[in-house]
């Protein structure tokens, strides 16, 4: 008997990342600011970050993790989506640029800005021009220099936030192989666009802390159960948590009232800080090198960004190959 097929899917085929070689710990910051490690680690889990030189663009970290990402994965892409909320210029977008650095001029290319929730709303676009039959395969890239948006002089955001890049591809597969993406949940509330802004005279990025700390573990908590739902899985299924790495307390308040075992969430937010849309891949690749998500583990994404934008997905980790490096 013929075996029919499975309605097509988008499978995870690579992952790449690139973070800055430029270290900066907790005491660098004490230097100029009205701080102490102990007050940032105990807020915000936070120990460095890495920080891009002077002239590395977006574009500069996109590429590196990109050209990473298309290494392990080893398709042609049809389409590039870049994430991120520190592009150098409004217009034109940075995506065809990155495009036609890698080779591939002539793709489709575009930017989007969902701020810290980029990686999902990326690989929701993905799944989304692979299945219509728009592309075969697909690259996102998530990269973000917010050093370049920072006021150094304010505690709330500059011991929070660092620089770094992650890059994903998918492929046209099947809907029920490993690294198909399962579900997808997206969402969004303007109401609350004056929490997260980059905006003012001077443009420089600020945020109201402790208003976007108590919606954050609601709303993480949220998105993550509507996405669970929709695939059919409950909370012990999970192996996996990747969140957004917003907060070491955010996370640990989500684990809690999901009720997840707190071994299954991956953080590494203490090395590298908040990346915003590069967080989730770079946290993956970390996570994948300490043994979760391995092969066969049952794996949730989530975030919350400025807009606010949130968003989650799941999918069951594949063999695939993970290829990082520093600029």
């Amino acid at each position: 008997m013929r075996r029919e097929r499975s309605r097509p899917g988008a499978t995870l085929a690579g992952l790449g990342t690139c973070l800055p070689s430029r270290v900066v710990t907790n005491a660098d910051l004490m230097r100029s600011l009205d701080t102490s490690d102990e007050w940032i680690v105990t807020r915000t889990g936070i120990r460095e970050r890495r920080i891009a030189s002077p002239g590395t663009t977006v574009v500069d970290l996109a590429e590196a993790a990109a050209r990473n990402a298309l290494a392990a994965a080893e398709v042609d892409v049809q389409a590039l989506i870049l994430a991120t909320t520190t592009p150098y210029r409004p217009c034109p977008a940075m995506a065809p640029e990155l495009a036609t650095r890698l080779g591939l001029a002539g793709v489709a290319a575009y930017d989007i800005s969902a701020v810290c929730s980029g990686a999902v709303y990326g690989i929701a676009n993905a799944v989304g021009l692979i299945t219509a039959g728009v592309a075969d395969a697909a690259l996102v890239a998530c990269a973000e220099t917010y050093s370049s948006i920072l006021d150094p002089e304010d505690r709330s955001t500059a011991v929070v936030f660092g620089d770094g890049a992650g890059a994903f591809v998918l492929r046209r597969g099947e809907a029920d192989e490993p690294g198909a993406i399962l579900a997808v949940d997206l969402g969004s509330d303007g109401r609350h666009a004056d929490l997260i802004a980059r905006d003012g005279p001077d443009g420089r990025f600020r945020m109201a802390g402790t208003a976007v700390y108590r919606m954050a573990a609601r709303t993480f908590t949220d998105t993550a159960r509507r996405v669970l739902k929709g695939t059919g899985w409950a909370v012990e299924d999970i192996d996996a948590y990747v969140p957004h790495q917003a907060n070491r307390r955010i996370t640990e308040a989500v684990v809690r009232e999901l009720g997840l075992d707190p071994a299954a969430a991956v953080s590494n937010i203490a090395r590298v800080g908040n990346t915003s849309a590069a967080s989730i891949p770079l946290a993956l690749a970390d996570g994948v090198r300490g043994g979760r998500p391995a092969p066969g583990h049952r794996t949730l994404l989530a975030a919350m960004g400025g807009g606010l934008t949130w968003g989650a997905a799941t999918l069951v980790w594949p063999e695939v190959e993970v290829i990082s490096s520093e600029l």
